[in-house]
């Protein structure tokens, strides 16, 4: 859990007044959006909708892991960035424009591909990691460093018109692997995706973010979210940890604090 600590300026109340309203938010809850640090792992399709929203609601710290640079074909959904930016890093093209957009917020940009050398320090200084990512590699790599290092992980893909989140507490649910045990970790060709699921896909990641920041609602846990963009449909199908799995079964994270 989040904790809190900082204060709220005069200009962040009028700023995240429309929240602090909420009864589900209040000065507190703000006071924890504020405190909160949150690592995305990709500053693409999915990085973009999650980047933007978590900065517009005061997330006081996000840091921005990607190695690519940005290309025309990326334009179609990753709306972060412009024209202007093609040729320069995704993070911090990325950075420039979150911070454009919340001058209050600080931002870091980490323009590398993780690794199994650097993932775990990384992780190190935040308190959940985004699944921004869009390849199989990344994803199994995050999900066990934030299992093992106790950081909630929240985890989005899409494909086509189609896309799916969970959210993962190391201790308390299920993880990526228990998810797709079998699944092949060898580097994956250009998925194909139209442009505005991703923008659905990674607004539900950000709101699961902050209800987990908050300690309200219900959170993707045990249960897998799909979205059909064609059939308007979003269905959520149960998932079970699984007593063999070689990330989560074999690592004491009873210490982690109960979801909120």
């Amino acid at each position: 859990m989040v904790k809190m600590g900082v204060e709220l300026s005069e200009e962040e109340l009028e700023r995240y007044q429309r929240q602090i309203i909420l009864p589900e938010v209040g000065i507190k809850g703000q006071q924890k959006i504020k405190a909160a640090k949150v690592l995305l792992v990709g500053a693409g399709g999915l990085g973009s909708p999650v980047g933007f929203y978590l900065a517009a609601a005061g997330i006081g710290k996000i840091g921005i892991v990607d190695s690519d640079a940005i290309d025309l074909s990326n334009l179609n959904r990753q709306v972060l960035h412009r024209n202007g930016d093609l040729g320069r890093a995704k993070a911090e093209s990325a950075r420039l424009a979150l911070k454009n957009l919340n001058q209050d917020i600080e931002v870091l940009a980490y323009p590398m591909r993780l690794t199994q050398q650097n993932a775990e320090k990384t992780v190190m200084d935040y308190d959940m990691v985004v699944d921004c990512s869009d390849n199989f590699p990344a994803r199994f790599l995050m999900n066990q460093v934030c299992v093992h290092s106790g950081k909630p992980f929240f985890y989005g893909a899409v494909s086509g018109f189609e896309g799916q989140m969970m959210t993962i507490i190391p201790g308390l649910t299920p993880c990526y692997n228990c998810l797709f045990p079998n699944m092949s970790t060898s580097p994956d060709k250009p998925i194909p995706v139209i442009g505005v699921v991703p923008g659905v896909i990674g607004m539900i990641q950000a709101t699961q973010v902050l209800k987990y920041i908050l300690g309200q609602g219900d959170l993707l846990v045990g249960k897998l979210s799909l979205y059909n963009a064609l059939k308007l449909d979003l269905l959520k199908v149960d998932v079970k940890r699984s007593l063999l799995c070689p990330v989560c079964s074999v690592v004491d994270t009873s210490w982690c604090e109960p979801t909120p």
